[in-house]
């Protein structure tokens, strides 16, 4: 299972992916940004990464993976699932005593180290 402490540094190098896209496409500044715009660029990063690559660039980079909880790839369903649960952070700041998101939970994921 991917604990606290990777998840949380996935997530920080995520969002810099997505404000540094966004800082790029549409002109802002790192200071001077939207943050719906970073969000919603945020969330979809995350679904085409996981449903493509199994997981995102900060997942990689800090050796985790999604995969559904009955093993094997997540699908598509799951990661576009899984990522809206995200961008609502409310899911994502809950987990059970094995440490999995309720996002996971709803969308039968499960993050693993790999």
């Amino acid at each position: 299972m991917g604990r606290v402490g990777r998840r949380i540094a996935a997530l920080a190098i995520d969002w810099a992916v997505a404000v540094a896209l966004t800082c790029l496409i549409w002109g802002y500044t790192w200071l001077n940004y939207d943050g719906f715009v970073v969000l919603m660029v945020f969330v979809g990063l995350q679904a085409v990464q996981l449903a493509v690559f199994g997981g995102s660039i900060g997942h990689r980079l800090l050796g985790l993976r999604v995969i559904a909880l009955t093993g094997g790839r997540a699908g598509l369903w799951r990661p576009i699932v899984r990522s809206v649960l995200l961008g609502l952070a409310v899911p994502a700041l809950v987990w059970d005593s094995d440490q999995r998101g309720f996002h996971d939970k709803i969308a039968g994921t499960v993050l693993i180290r790999r």
